[in-house]
Protein backbone atom coordinates (compact mmCIF):
# COMPACT_ATOMS: atom_id res chain seq x y z
CA UNK A 1 0.00 0.00 0.00
CA UNK A 2 1.08 3.41 -0.92
CA UNK A 3 2.81 5.33 1.96
CA UNK A 4 -0.01 8.38 1.46
CA UNK A 5 -3.09 5.91 1.25
CA UNK A 6 -1.35 3.69 4.84
CA UNK A 7 -1.41 7.59 6.84
CA UNK A 8 -4.89 8.23 4.89
CA UNK A 9 -7.84 8.88 8.20
CA UNK A 10 -10.98 8.43 6.82
CA UNK A 11 -13.96 10.89 7.59
CA UNK A 12 -16.17 9.80 10.77
CA UNK A 13 -19.03 10.39 8.55
CA UNK A 14 -17.84 7.58 6.15
CA UNK A 15 -19.41 4.86 7.77
CA UNK A 16 -21.14 3.21 4.26
CA UNK A 17 -19.41 3.98 1.49
CA UNK A 18 -15.75 1.95 2.77
CA UNK A 19 -17.71 -1.00 1.53
CA UNK A 20 -16.88 0.84 -2.01
CA UNK A 21 -14.08 2.76 -1.68
CA UNK A 22 -12.14 0.50 1.31
CA UNK A 23 -10.78 1.26 4.61
CA UNK A 24 -7.08 1.38 4.57
CA UNK A 25 -6.88 -0.01 7.83
CA UNK A 26 -8.09 -3.24 6.60
CA UNK A 27 -5.47 -4.11 3.92
CA UNK A 28 -7.38 -7.01 2.68
CA UNK A 29 -10.53 -5.31 1.75
CA UNK A 30 -7.98 -2.03 0.83
CA UNK A 31 -6.30 -4.50 -1.81
CA UNK A 32 -9.78 -5.94 -2.75
CA UNK A 33 -11.58 -2.58 -3.80
CA UNK A 34 -8.67 -1.29 -6.05
CA UNK A 35 -10.52 -1.96 -9.37
CA UNK A 36 -13.66 0.24 -7.89
CA UNK A 37 -10.70 2.99 -6.76
CA UNK A 38 -9.03 2.77 -10.12
CA UNK A 39 -12.99 3.20 -11.85
CA UNK A 40 -13.61 6.40 -9.80
CA UNK A 41 -10.08 7.82 -10.35
CA UNK A 42 -11.14 7.60 -14.52
CA UNK A 43 -14.10 9.52 -13.53
CA UNK A 44 -12.18 12.36 -11.92
CA UNK A 45 -11.70 10.77 -7.76
CA UNK A 46 -8.55 11.62 -6.20
CA UNK A 47 -6.16 9.98 -3.03
CA UNK A 48 -8.46 12.36 -0.79
CA UNK A 49 -11.77 11.52 -2.11
CA UNK A 50 -11.96 7.94 -0.73
CA UNK A 51 -11.27 8.97 2.78
CA UNK A 52 -14.67 11.29 2.38
CA UNK A 53 -18.18 10.34 2.73
CA UNK A 54 -19.94 9.80 -0.49
CA UNK A 55 -23.41 12.14 -0.52
CA UNK A 56 -26.26 10.78 -3.47
CA UNK A 57 -27.27 14.18 -5.00
CA UNK A 58 -30.51 13.17 -6.45
CA UNK A 59 -31.34 15.71 -9.63
CA UNK A 60 -34.16 14.93 -11.33
CA UNK A 61 -33.64 17.17 -14.14
CA UNK A 62 -34.87 17.32 -17.45
CA UNK A 63 -35.73 20.81 -19.93
CA UNK A 64 -38.75 19.95 -21.07
CA UNK A 65 -40.92 20.86 -17.80
CA UNK A 66 -40.59 24.67 -15.62
CA UNK A 67 -40.73 22.36 -12.31
CA UNK A 68 -36.91 20.65 -12.88
CA UNK A 69 -35.36 22.54 -15.79
CA UNK A 70 -33.49 24.77 -13.31
CA UNK A 71 -32.57 21.62 -11.46
CA UNK A 72 -28.74 21.47 -13.41
CA UNK A 73 -28.04 24.72 -11.65
CA UNK A 74 -29.17 23.37 -7.71
CA UNK A 75 -27.33 19.89 -8.17
CA UNK A 76 -24.64 22.04 -8.81
CA UNK A 77 -24.77 23.84 -5.56
CA UNK A 78 -25.33 21.32 -3.59
CA UNK A 79 -21.82 19.67 -4.96
CA UNK A 80 -20.31 22.82 -4.69
CA UNK A 81 -21.26 22.44 -0.71
CA UNK A 82 -20.70 18.99 -0.03
CA UNK A 83 -17.43 19.42 -1.43
CA UNK A 84 -16.90 22.58 1.18
CA UNK A 85 -17.69 20.58 4.24
CA UNK A 86 -15.56 17.56 3.47
CA UNK A 87 -18.01 15.35 1.32
CA UNK A 88 -17.93 13.79 -2.24
CA UNK A 89 -20.78 14.17 -4.24
CA UNK A 90 -22.40 11.93 -7.42
CA UNK A 91 -25.29 12.86 -9.12
CA UNK A 92 -28.19 10.11 -9.60
CA UNK A 93 -30.68 11.01 -11.90
CA UNK A 94 -34.43 9.78 -12.67
CA UNK A 95 -37.40 10.40 -15.19
CA UNK A 96 -39.53 13.72 -14.58
CA UNK A 97 -43.26 13.39 -15.84
CA UNK A 98 -45.34 16.61 -16.21
CA UNK A 99 -48.83 16.14 -15.60
CA UNK A 100 -49.32 19.69 -17.28
CA UNK A 101 -47.86 18.78 -19.97
CA UNK A 102 -49.05 14.61 -20.32
CA UNK A 103 -52.11 14.79 -19.22
CA UNK A 104 -55.00 14.93 -22.00
CA UNK A 105 -52.96 12.53 -24.41
CA UNK A 106 -51.27 8.75 -23.70
CA UNK A 107 -48.08 10.33 -21.88
CA UNK A 108 -50.32 10.70 -18.60
CA UNK A 109 -50.35 7.02 -18.61
CA UNK A 110 -46.90 7.71 -17.25
CA UNK A 111 -47.22 10.19 -14.66
CA UNK A 112 -48.27 8.05 -11.48
CA UNK A 113 -46.23 5.30 -12.06
CA UNK A 114 -42.85 7.77 -12.72
CA UNK A 115 -43.31 8.14 -8.68
CA UNK A 116 -42.43 4.34 -8.45
CA UNK A 117 -39.75 4.64 -10.56
CA UNK A 118 -38.25 7.45 -9.42
CA UNK A 119 -37.82 5.85 -6.08
CA UNK A 120 -36.50 3.03 -7.41
CA UNK A 121 -33.80 4.93 -9.22
CA UNK A 122 -32.48 6.61 -6.21
CA UNK A 123 -32.45 3.43 -4.25
CA UNK A 124 -30.87 1.34 -6.96
CA UNK A 125 -27.89 4.69 -6.90
CA UNK A 126 -27.81 4.91 -3.10
CA UNK A 127 -27.41 1.47 -3.10
CA UNK A 128 -25.07 0.61 -5.64
CA UNK A 129 -22.61 3.30 -4.48
CA UNK A 130 -23.25 2.50 -0.86
CA UNK A 131 -24.13 6.53 -0.23
CA UNK A 132 -23.49 7.42 3.47
CA UNK A 133 -25.74 10.56 2.83
CA UNK A 134 -28.49 11.41 0.69
CA UNK A 135 -29.74 14.93 -0.52
CA UNK A 136 -32.69 14.62 -2.98
CA UNK A 137 -34.13 17.67 -4.84
CA UNK A 138 -37.83 17.52 -5.87
CA UNK A 139 -39.91 19.82 -8.19
CA UNK A 140 -43.26 18.12 -10.45
CA UNK A 141 -45.24 16.60 -8.14
CA UNK A 142 -44.33 12.96 -8.52
CA UNK A 143 -40.97 13.50 -7.37
CA UNK A 144 -41.50 15.58 -4.46
CA UNK A 145 -42.57 11.99 -3.02
CA UNK A 146 -40.47 9.92 -5.29
CA UNK A 147 -37.44 10.81 -4.10
CA UNK A 148 -38.04 10.06 -0.07
CA UNK A 149 -39.48 7.00 -0.79
CA UNK A 150 -36.55 5.38 -0.95
CA UNK A 151 -34.89 7.56 2.31
CA UNK A 152 -37.80 5.63 4.02
CA UNK A 153 -37.70 2.32 2.63
CA UNK A 154 -33.77 1.87 3.19
CA UNK A 155 -33.56 4.32 6.41
CA UNK A 156 -30.76 6.25 4.93
CA UNK A 157 -29.61 9.95 6.36
CA UNK A 158 -30.97 11.90 4.04
CA UNK A 159 -33.04 15.21 3.55
CA UNK A 160 -34.77 16.82 0.38
CA UNK A 161 -34.82 20.21 -0.90
CA UNK A 162 -37.96 21.63 -2.83
CA UNK A 163 -36.69 23.17 -5.92
CA UNK A 164 -39.39 26.21 -5.70
CA UNK A 165 -42.58 27.21 -6.36
CA UNK A 166 -43.23 29.26 -10.11
CA UNK A 167 -44.15 32.74 -9.42
CA UNK A 168 -47.40 34.21 -10.94
CA UNK A 169 -47.46 35.20 -14.87
CA UNK A 170 -49.09 38.57 -16.21
CA UNK A 171 -50.47 39.79 -19.06
CA UNK A 172 -52.45 42.66 -20.82
CA UNK A 173 -55.69 43.02 -20.40
CA UNK A 174 -56.40 40.53 -17.35
CA UNK A 175 -55.97 42.05 -14.30
CA UNK A 176 -55.83 38.47 -12.55
CA UNK A 177 -52.55 36.63 -11.41
CA UNK A 178 -51.57 33.89 -14.21
CA UNK A 179 -51.08 30.39 -13.27
CA UNK A 180 -51.68 26.92 -14.91
CA UNK A 181 -55.05 26.91 -13.82
CA UNK A 182 -55.85 30.51 -15.90
CA UNK A 183 -54.60 28.33 -18.70
CA UNK A 184 -56.83 25.40 -18.55
CA UNK A 185 -60.19 27.46 -18.02
CA UNK A 186 -58.69 29.63 -20.92
CA UNK A 187 -59.14 26.47 -23.03
CA UNK A 188 -62.48 26.01 -21.89
CA UNK A 189 -63.54 29.61 -22.72
CA UNK A 190 -62.43 30.02 -25.84
CA UNK A 191 -64.05 26.58 -26.34
CA UNK A 192 -67.33 28.07 -25.91
CA UNK A 193 -66.92 31.96 -27.04
CA UNK A 194 -65.89 34.04 -24.00
CA UNK A 195 -62.55 34.49 -25.48
CA UNK A 196 -60.70 34.67 -29.15
CA UNK A 197 -57.50 32.95 -29.80
CA UNK A 198 -55.31 35.82 -29.82
CA UNK A 199 -56.55 35.73 -26.00
CA UNK A 200 -56.20 32.31 -25.10
CA UNK A 201 -52.29 32.85 -27.58
CA UNK A 202 -51.92 35.92 -24.92
CA UNK A 203 -52.66 33.68 -21.73
CA UNK A 204 -50.48 30.46 -23.37
CA UNK A 205 -47.57 33.03 -23.65
CA UNK A 206 -47.78 34.36 -19.47
CA UNK A 207 -49.25 31.89 -17.42
CA UNK A 208 -45.93 29.50 -16.85
CA UNK A 209 -43.49 32.78 -16.47
CA UNK A 210 -40.32 30.59 -15.90
CA UNK A 211 -38.89 28.01 -13.39
CA UNK A 212 -40.53 27.01 -10.72
CA UNK A 213 -42.84 23.81 -9.99
CA UNK A 214 -47.23 24.98 -10.29
CA UNK A 215 -47.90 28.43 -8.14
CA UNK A 216 -50.95 27.11 -6.31
CA UNK A 217 -52.15 24.92 -3.70
CA UNK A 218 -51.27 21.67 -6.57
CA UNK A 219 -50.11 18.77 -6.22
CA UNK A 220 -46.53 19.37 -6.21
CA UNK A 221 -46.65 22.25 -3.60
CA UNK A 222 -48.74 20.14 -1.41
CA UNK A 223 -46.01 17.47 -1.28
CA UNK A 224 -43.69 20.19 -0.57
CA UNK A 225 -45.94 20.96 2.03
CA UNK A 226 -46.14 17.77 3.47
CA UNK A 227 -42.14 16.61 3.35
CA UNK A 228 -41.53 19.88 5.23
CA UNK A 229 -44.07 18.80 7.70
CA UNK A 230 -42.89 15.61 8.07
CA UNK A 231 -39.53 17.15 9.26
CA UNK A 232 -37.86 15.58 5.94
CA UNK A 233 -37.09 19.48 4.38
CA UNK A 234 -36.26 22.64 6.21
CA UNK A 235 -38.58 24.88 7.37
CA UNK A 236 -39.68 27.33 5.00
CA UNK A 237 -38.14 25.80 2.35
CA UNK A 238 -41.39 24.54 0.74
CA UNK A 239 -42.89 28.13 -0.22
CA UNK A 240 -40.44 29.93 -1.43
CA UNK A 241 -39.84 30.84 -4.84
CA UNK A 242 -37.48 29.04 -6.98
CA UNK A 243 -36.11 32.24 -9.64
CA UNK A 244 -36.77 35.85 -9.33
CA UNK A 245 -38.88 37.43 -12.34
CA UNK A 246 -35.99 37.60 -14.60
CA UNK A 247 -35.43 33.62 -14.24
CA UNK A 248 -32.50 33.58 -11.71
CA UNK A 249 -32.01 31.27 -9.31
CA UNK A 250 -33.27 33.50 -5.70
CA UNK A 251 -30.68 34.23 -3.14
CA UNK A 252 -32.82 32.21 -0.62
CA UNK A 253 -33.04 29.31 -2.46
CA UNK A 254 -29.00 29.54 -2.98
CA UNK A 255 -29.03 29.67 0.74
CA UNK A 256 -31.70 26.66 0.82
CA UNK A 257 -29.05 24.63 -0.79
CA UNK A 258 -26.23 25.52 1.71
CA UNK A 259 -28.49 25.13 4.59
CA UNK A 260 -29.52 22.00 3.80
CA UNK A 261 -26.35 20.44 3.04
CA UNK A 262 -24.88 21.69 6.68
CA UNK A 263 -28.20 19.79 8.01
CA UNK A 264 -27.73 17.07 6.37
CA UNK A 265 -24.15 16.34 7.75
CA UNK A 266 -25.69 17.27 11.27
CA UNK A 267 -27.79 14.36 10.82
CA UNK A 268 -24.90 12.10 9.51
CA UNK A 269 -23.07 13.29 12.37
CA UNK A 270 -25.67 12.24 15.16
CA UNK A 271 -26.57 9.49 12.93
CA UNK A 272 -30.26 10.12 12.93
CA UNK A 273 -32.21 8.77 9.49
CA UNK A 274 -35.11 8.70 7.90
CA UNK A 275 -37.71 6.65 10.47
CA UNK A 276 -36.00 8.16 13.42
CA UNK A 277 -38.19 11.88 11.95
CA UNK A 278 -40.80 10.42 10.13
CA UNK A 279 -43.03 8.74 12.55
CA UNK A 280 -46.51 8.73 13.41
CA UNK A 281 -47.42 11.83 14.84
CA UNK A 282 -45.24 13.11 11.86
CA UNK A 283 -47.12 11.64 9.26
CA UNK A 284 -50.59 13.03 11.81
CA UNK A 285 -48.76 16.79 11.83
CA UNK A 286 -47.96 16.10 7.56
CA UNK A 287 -52.06 15.59 7.09
CA UNK A 288 -53.04 18.26 9.29
CA UNK A 289 -51.06 20.72 7.23
CA UNK A 290 -52.73 19.53 4.19
CA UNK A 291 -56.00 20.26 5.33
CA UNK A 292 -55.59 23.56 6.41
CA UNK A 293 -53.73 24.60 3.46
CA UNK A 294 -56.27 23.44 1.17
CA UNK A 295 -54.03 20.94 -0.82
CA UNK A 296 -54.20 18.11 -3.31
CA UNK A 297 -56.56 14.96 -2.51
CA UNK A 298 -53.09 13.84 -4.12
CA UNK A 299 -51.79 13.73 -1.28
CA UNK A 300 -53.51 11.11 0.77
CA UNK A 301 -52.29 8.94 -2.28
CA UNK A 302 -48.62 9.72 -1.86
CA UNK A 303 -48.58 10.03 1.81
CA UNK A 304 -50.07 6.50 2.02
CA UNK A 305 -47.18 5.26 -0.36
CA UNK A 306 -44.42 7.60 2.40
CA UNK A 307 -46.03 5.65 5.09
CA UNK A 308 -45.78 2.08 3.53
CA UNK A 309 -42.32 2.39 3.11
CA UNK A 310 -41.69 4.12 6.29
CA UNK A 311 -43.98 0.66 7.78
CA UNK A 312 -46.16 3.24 9.61
CA UNK A 313 -49.69 2.56 9.88
CA UNK A 314 -51.50 4.91 8.05
CA UNK A 315 -54.84 4.36 6.95
CA UNK A 316 -57.82 6.94 4.91
CA UNK A 317 -59.30 6.84 8.54
CA UNK A 318 -56.48 8.90 9.95
CA UNK A 319 -57.80 11.40 6.97
CA UNK A 320 -60.75 11.40 7.74
CA UNK A 321 -60.21 11.72 11.95
CA UNK A 322 -57.56 14.39 11.32
CA UNK A 323 -59.79 16.43 8.98
CA UNK A 324 -62.74 16.84 10.68
CA UNK A 325 -60.66 19.02 13.23
CA UNK A 326 -58.96 21.14 10.91
CA UNK A 327 -60.05 24.31 9.86
CA UNK A 328 -59.30 25.54 5.90
CA UNK A 329 -56.76 28.23 6.25
CA UNK A 330 -54.98 28.51 3.13
CA UNK A 331 -56.96 31.08 0.94
CA UNK A 332 -54.94 29.50 -1.98
CA UNK A 333 -55.03 28.76 -5.68
CA UNK A 334 -56.89 26.64 -7.12
CA UNK A 335 -59.97 26.99 -4.48
CA UNK A 336 -58.93 30.65 -3.27
CA UNK A 337 -57.24 33.48 -4.73
CA UNK A 338 -53.46 33.41 -3.30
CA UNK A 339 -50.17 31.71 -4.66
CA UNK A 340 -47.54 29.84 -2.92
CA UNK A 341 -45.02 32.69 -3.42
CA UNK A 342 -47.77 34.72 -1.39
CA UNK A 343 -47.43 32.40 1.83
CA UNK A 344 -43.63 32.45 1.25
CA UNK A 345 -44.30 36.60 1.91
CA UNK A 346 -45.79 36.30 5.45
CA UNK A 347 -43.54 33.52 6.77
CA UNK A 348 -44.26 30.02 4.78
CA UNK A 349 -44.94 27.26 6.24
CA UNK A 350 -42.83 26.85 9.69
CA UNK A 351 -44.41 24.83 12.09
CA UNK A 352 -44.25 27.52 14.93
CA UNK A 353 -45.03 30.13 12.63
CA UNK A 354 -48.19 28.34 11.14
CA UNK A 355 -49.40 27.60 14.79
CA UNK A 356 -48.94 31.14 15.66
CA UNK A 357 -51.17 32.18 13.04
CA UNK A 358 -53.81 29.78 13.70
CA UNK A 359 -53.79 30.69 17.75
CA UNK A 360 -53.89 34.43 16.08
CA UNK A 361 -57.01 34.06 14.35
CA UNK A 362 -58.85 32.19 17.16
CA UNK A 363 -57.66 35.06 19.18
CA UNK A 364 -58.97 37.95 16.88
CA UNK A 365 -62.14 36.27 16.37
CA UNK A 366 -62.77 36.29 20.17
CA UNK A 367 -61.56 39.54 20.78
CA UNK A 368 -63.85 41.14 18.28
CA UNK A 369 -66.98 38.85 19.13
CA UNK A 370 -66.10 40.29 23.20
CA UNK A 371 -66.60 44.19 21.37
CA UNK A 372 -62.89 44.74 20.07
CA UNK A 373 -62.35 47.42 17.80
CA UNK A 374 -62.94 45.67 13.90
CA UNK A 375 -61.42 48.16 12.12
CA UNK A 376 -57.91 48.25 13.61
CA UNK A 377 -58.11 44.15 13.51
CA UNK A 378 -58.94 44.15 9.89
CA UNK A 379 -56.09 46.64 8.93
CA UNK A 380 -53.41 44.60 11.00
CA UNK A 381 -54.52 41.54 9.23
CA UNK A 382 -54.41 43.03 5.64
CA UNK A 383 -50.68 41.53 4.99
CA UNK A 384 -52.48 37.72 5.91
CA UNK A 385 -55.09 37.54 3.25
CA UNK A 386 -53.33 34.78 1.66
CA UNK A 387 -55.49 33.20 4.41
CA UNK A 388 -58.76 32.01 4.30
CA UNK A 389 -61.11 34.64 4.31
CA UNK A 390 -63.13 32.92 6.93
CA UNK A 391 -59.96 33.98 9.00
CA UNK A 392 -58.94 37.41 8.21
CA UNK A 393 -63.29 38.62 7.40
CA UNK A 394 -63.45 38.18 11.11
Amino acid sequence: MAASMKQMVLSQHKVRSRDITGDPADHAQWVKRSAARAHMRGAGFKDEDFAKPLIAVVVPYSNILPCNNHFRELGELVMDEIEKRGGRGFLCGTPVVSDGETMGFRGMKYSLISRDWVADCVEIMCEAYAADGVLSLGGCDKTVPGVVMPMARLDSIGLSLYGGTILPGATAGISQKLDAQVIMEAIGSYGVGLIDIEELHRIECSAIPGSGSCGGMFTANTMASVIEALGMALPGTSSRAAVTPSNSLTEQKKSDCRLTVQHLFSLMESQTSTRDIMTKKAFENAVTVMYALGGSTNGVIHLLALAQETEINLTIEDFNRIGDQVPLIGNLRPHGKYHMADLAEIGGLPVKAFVCLVFFFFLVSCCILAGGDEGAAQSWLAPWRVLHSHWTNC
